[in-house]
């Protein structure tokens, strides 16, 4: 009976790994990439923190590698965010043979307007949201303390909290393709409003890495996408769910 469920499932095992092989060249091939930029990058990223006080003149290293380890995080994390449109590709793929014809149709609709929110977001971190993050935390320096971060973990710091809108942004995206699938509908999500919100403070709390400012400035554009969300779920209803809410 086991040697039969492993037969069963090992075409599905092979499909599965020849996804995440792709994914992860997808994600070296654009690491690559952006090493060879890195500096220049860098330089774009830090460029807010300068701009956020007088008194910011550099960043700093302690150990001899660690700026070489940053440039290679940097990279990676570039790397896997460019990669994102590989990755709903890939994930979507694997799930559409259990499909019906005109689901899978939707991988072209689902990959574009993934990725289109996850540009989105990290636009909105990028230009919006960090440099009010970062005037925030420079308003405590002053000349008798200097601030003096480290190159390492601004710049992971920052990639960090661009990748997390990105994904954050996906809310409504997700919500409505639930509808579509007949999972749950927008009065579901309108009833449990207050226990998605809870929720929502919580993800935004884990995706700062527990910062407070942080996770209050995600947190809001989340509200308003889950509110965004049940409306766009009453403009492009799916199916009706059978089960009782």
């Amino acid at each position: 009976m086991l040697e039969r469920s492993l037969q069963v499932f090992r075409p599905h095992h092979l499909e599965l790994r020849r996804r995440i092989i792709r994914i992860f060249i997808s994600i070296i091939i654009f690491s690559c990439i952006a090493y060879v930029f890195s500096e220049r990058i860098a330089e774009m990223l830090v460029a807010p923190l300068y701009e956020a006080t007088p008194l910011m003149k550099k960043l700093v290293y302690t150990n001899l590698p660690e700026a070489f380890i940053a440039y290679i995080k940097l990279s990676l994390l570039i790397g896997v965010a460019a990669s994102f449109p590989v990755i709903l590709y890939h994930c979507w793929a694997f799930v559409a043979p259990g499909l019906k014809k005109g689901e899978k149709k939707l991988a072209v609709t689902v990959v574009f307007w993934g990725s289109f929110l996850f540009i989105l977001g990290a636009f909105f971190a990028a230009f919006g949201v960090l440099p009010r993050m970062l005037t925030y935390f420079m308003s405590y320096a002053s000349p008798q303390l200097e601030p003096l971060p480290k190159l390492g973990k601004y710049l992971t710091f920052v990639i960090r909290t661009i990748i997390a809108f990105g994904l954050a942004f996906q809310i409504p995206f997700l919500m409505v393709m639930t509808g579509k699938a007949a999972l749950v509908s927008a009065t579901y999500f309108r009833k449990k409003r207050f226990y998605f919100y809870i929720a929502i403070i919580v993800l935004a709390f884990l995706l700062s890495a527990g910062d407070f400012m942080a996770t209050v400035l995600l947190a809001i554009p989340l509200f308003l996408l889950y509110e965004i969300g049940i409306l766009l779920m009453r403009l492009f209803p799916g199916k009706k769910v059978a089960t009782a809410e």
